[in-house]
């Protein structure tokens, strides 16, 4: 699928006028657009208003996805489609933000920082979009999937040696220690 001509002209001029992070951005958006949108024509089987024998399905309008990266956000346009699912291989489904971040949530989640709380900690590191309550929550559903798997694993495929002691301690009363009464020389 080309890219539209009058976008690229104006990128072309951006970028001779001067590299900055707004032109970047823009880039980026452009070329991510067009790669999903020639993935999804590849899973329909037929471009844009393209009629064709292969054409297993049709778009039905679009869905906007938010991108975060290094440049800053980029909003994307993922094509609906009527019959069957479709996402795009460049985007990680439901992953709005990156590992690092996903860490740092985790961390403040482990920390009982409440959901609330972790939005204005993840626009503090420079994600303007911020997070959701409900994104929050489904982290942390992961961490905890991930701590009851490593609770419930099985144990069985190695032995573990182990020392078992047990032990009472009685206290009695205020008995002072002969050293301190004088009955003893003192040892020290």
């Amino acid at each position: 699928m080309a890219l539209d001509k009058d976008a690229l002209s104006e990128l072309l001029d951006a970028l001779r006028a001067g590299v900055d992070l707004d032109v970047l951005r823009s880039g980026m958006q452009l070329v991510l657009q067009a790669l999903i949108d020639l993935e999804a024509s590849e899973a329909i089987g037929a471009g844009r208003y393209e009629r064709s024998p292969e054409r297993t399905t049709h778009r039905n309008g679009a869905r906007e996805r938010l991108l975060s990266t290094k440049a800053g956000d980029l909003e994307l346009q993922i094509p609906k489609l009527p019959h069957g699912t479709f996402f795009p291989s460049l985007p990680e489904p439901r992953r709005r933000i990156d590992r690092a971040l996903w860490a740092v949530v985790m961390e403040a989640y482990v920390h009982g920082v409440s959901t609330r709380k972790v939005d204005d900690l993840v626009r503090t590191l420079g994600i303007d979009a911020g997070i959701s309550k409900s994104e929050v929550s489904r982290i942390c559903a992961q961490l905890d999937e991930q701590v009851g798997a490593f609770r419930d694993r099985s144990l069985s495929h190695t032995g573990f040696p182990y020392l078992f002691l047990d032990a009472t301690h009685l206290r009695q009363g205020r008995r002072r220690c002969p050293e301190r009464r004088g009955l003893l020389p003192n040892r020290h």
